[in-house]
């Protein structure tokens, strides 16, 4: 709560939460992030592979609605809020698959897409800086 948002300007503070808005055990949990963050920049978080949430029988919402739903969330507490990139868990797709994957995200959703680990985040990085 003393990060954000009147950290000094110089400098990001990097907030990283673990859950989702469509979760009906950590909705909770990723609202207060949120809106107690005051984010100025989303990164959405992906898995391709994965059809259903972790521990329940609810299918992963679209991609698109996910941006949507997460800025319309966010424009609460700031209402400059945007996403600005997809970071993508490959980890448990097929190598050949990946980059395909990627191109198809990018074109879904017009903004940059990586997998962290693989490709590190200078993409999602330009947009932050330009």
């Amino acid at each position: 709560e003393w990060l954000s948002p009147d950290a000094a300007p110089d400098h990001w503070d990097v907030i990283e939460g673990q859950g989702s808005l469509f979760h009906p055990a950590y909705a909770g949990v990723t609202l207060g992030l949120i809106h107690g963050s005051q984010p100025d920049a989303l990164v959405v978080c992906h898995e391709p592979v994965r059809t259903h949430l972790l521990g329940f029988d609810y299918k992963v919402p679209d991609l698109r609605r996910c941006i949507d739903m997460n800025v319309a969330a966010a424009q609460l507490t700031n209402p400059e809020a945007r996403v600005v990139g997809i970071s993508v868990n490959t980890s448990r797709m097929e190598p050949t698959a990946i980059d395909a994957a990627i191109r198809d995200i990018e074109t879904q959703t017009g903004l940059p897409c990586c997998d962290p680990i693989r490709h590190g985040v200078d993409r999602i990085l330009d947009v932050l800086l330009n």
